[in-house]
């Protein structure tokens, strides 16, 4: 099996956002703060090779689908979605992803699984792949909340209906069926978004935590977000599954970290 990391579209978020209750007197010594008060973000994906020549893509980031007006609020600086310029630069092309595995349906987790906005009408990427999503959590994000409701892409999800490629995981079970040969287990929390889906890759003993720990100020366990809806949970399902990665010694890998894309214990 062969992990690449791979850089998706930089992008930036309210740092008091992020770091919810935390006061910024605190949280500006962790991270660069700019005149906007907005923080600096990664938005990486994880591309896993098998022995049987499968391409296996953990999420997609932001990429580059928002209008001017919204690229300019997010910071985000290309009008190309550079997960492709990624894929490419290790010889992958977007034809040969076969499974991309979505932790949740934020935008700046799946916004990388449509076209640019500058190349016209949007599109998905990735057109032979079969798109996994939690059942969960795919219910929620039909209907969300009215909270949480700028946080996905109605487009998005019409997209992924109509592909006939879109894998829904049931919680009760925690695994993919025949879908692909990785040894690959999940993890359902709720305190972020409802459904959200760690996973597990027990041959690399990596663990893809997504916004659970977003990065490296997020270990921290009393330290939650305020885009989580509900900061108690989030923190609760943070301590519980860093105790579970830290006994099996697994490695942390890390979306929005613009520094660190891993921590081990």
């Amino acid at each position: 099996m062969k992990q690449i990391p791979l850089e998706g579209n930089f992008f930036r978020l309210d740092g008091g956002a992020m770091f919810g209750h935390a006061p910024k007197e605190l949280w500006k010594r962790w991270i660069e703060v700019d005149e906007k008060n907005r923080i600096p973000l990664a938005g990486r994906a994880l591309l896993v090779q098998t022995d049987k020549g499968e391409n296996i893509l953990f999420e997609a980031g932001i990429g580059s689908f928002f209008d001017p007006v919204l690229k300019e609020r997010y910071g985000i600086c290309e009008e190309e979605n550079r997960l492709l310029h990624s894929l490419n630069s290790v010889g992958v092309k977007a034809e040969e992803i076969d499974l991309c595995i979505l932790s949740h349906l934020h935008f700046d987790h799946a916004g990388g699984l449509l076209s640019a906005s500058s190349e016209g009408p949007l599109k998905l990427l990735f057109p032979k792949a079969r798109y996994v999503v939690s059942g969960t959590h795919w219910k929620w994000a039909l209907n969300p909340p009215e909270r949480e409701r700028a946080s996905f892409i109605p487009l998005l999800h019409n997209l992924l209906q109509e592909s006939n490629r879109l894998v829904l995981v049931d919680e009760c079970e925690g695994a993919l069926k025949k879908e692909c040969s990785l040894q690959l287990q999940f993890r359902f929390v709720h305190g972020h978004t409802q459904g959200m889906m760690l996973s597990l890759l027990e041959e690399s003993q990596t663990a893809f935590v997504s916004d659970l720990v977003p990065g490296k100020p997020w270990l921290r366990e009393t330290i939650a977000m305020g885009y989580d809806r509900f900061a108690e949970l989030s923190i609760r399902e943070k301590k519980s599954f860093l105790k579970e990665c830290q006994e099996r010694q697994f490695t942390l890998f890390f979306t929005h970290d613009r520094e660190n894309l891993y921590h081990r214990f």
